[in-house]
């Protein structure tokens, strides 16, 4: 891990101040830390040097004021000594780690027994490579940070284990022709997303749909469409272009989003004709 000249780096994120339970989380996991520091008889410069990272960041985590990353508190955990009980402590920074929008969507989507998406702009989360993310988070403006990108880059790829869990959720993907032609991030990471869906597309639990371009009729002009289904029979769903598009759990609104999602899928090619698109167009790519 390199260290600025000013005695900084970046290996960890700031906390956000109105992330009430991110910051009650690290200011307790924070003392901890320091309270192992001071009975080791170590400064937090000597720490620093022993672990090879910044004093400044070694005092912003013993303050609760930064997230560290999971390597750093094996390493912290390694120059005191201290059995693995540092390390246990990344049970409660995962809590915390990701922006709480990002932590709350991974709790639903933890929940959900169903999911079903329409995107039209690019590849829906859930689906793309850790290549294609950072692109995507690369080209935002205004231009984010170098720790803003890592910190999006790694809560996105950690939505991923909804594809492990078991019993698995049906996952349901509509994508617009357009998310699979633009070419995010360059041809080389282009063909590894489409490789991706493929594979994905191949799981049991997994439908890919892909909406033509040529279509005179589409349902899926109001943007894109989520919603997610609980065992308990509740959901909630969000689309941009229905009730401004915040998201919404009444069983009639959500009934509305159903219905519009069910068209899409209607008009879109069929999971068989999809696959057999999205290799043509890997051919072309």
């Amino acid at each position: 891990m390199s260290v600025d000249s000013d005695g900084t780096d970046d290996a960890g994120w700031d906390v956000d101040p109105e992330d009430e339970q991110g910051v009650a989380v690290l200011a307790a996991l924070g003392r901890q830390l320091r309270a192992w520091r001071e009975e080791a008889g170590m400064r937090a410069t000597e720490l620093g040097v022993e672990i090879g990272y910044g004093e400044d960041l070694v005092r912003k985590v013993e303050a609760g004021k930064r997230i560290p990353r999971p390597e750093y508190l094996d390493k912290v955990g390694e120059a005191l000594n201290a059995g693995g009980k540092i390390a246990a402590m990344k049970a409660d920074m995962e809590q915390v780690r990701y922006p709480k929008k990002v932590r709350d969507l991974v709790n639903l989507e933890g929940r959900a027994v169903e999911l079903s998406a329409y995107g039209n702009h690019n590849i829906h989360g859930l689906l793309q490579t850790d290549d294609y993310a950072r692109a995507l988070f690369e080209m935002w403006q205004p231009p984010q940070t170098v720790a803003e990108v890592e910190r999006g880059l790694a809560a996105r790829m950690a939505r991923r284990s909804i594809f492990d869990r078991s019993p698995a959720p049906a996952l349901c993907f509509v994508q617009e022709e357009v998310t699979l032609r633009r070419r995010i991030g360059g041809t080389m990471v282009m063909r590894g997303q489409l490789e991706r869906l493929l594979e994905v597309a191949e799981l049991r639990h997994v439908t890919i749909q892909v909406m033509p371009t040529d279509l005179e009729e589409h349902a899926g002009m109001g943007g894109l469409i989520q919603v997610l289904k609980f065992a308990d029979g509740s959901a909630v769903g969000r689309s941009e272009g229905a009730f401004s598009g915040r998201p919404v759990s009444d069983p009639r609104q959500v009934r509305v989003l159903e219905q519009s999602h069910a068209m899409i899928r209607s008009q879109a090619l069929t999971p068989r004709e999809s696959v057999a698109f999205i290799e043509q167009v890997l051919g072309e790519t």
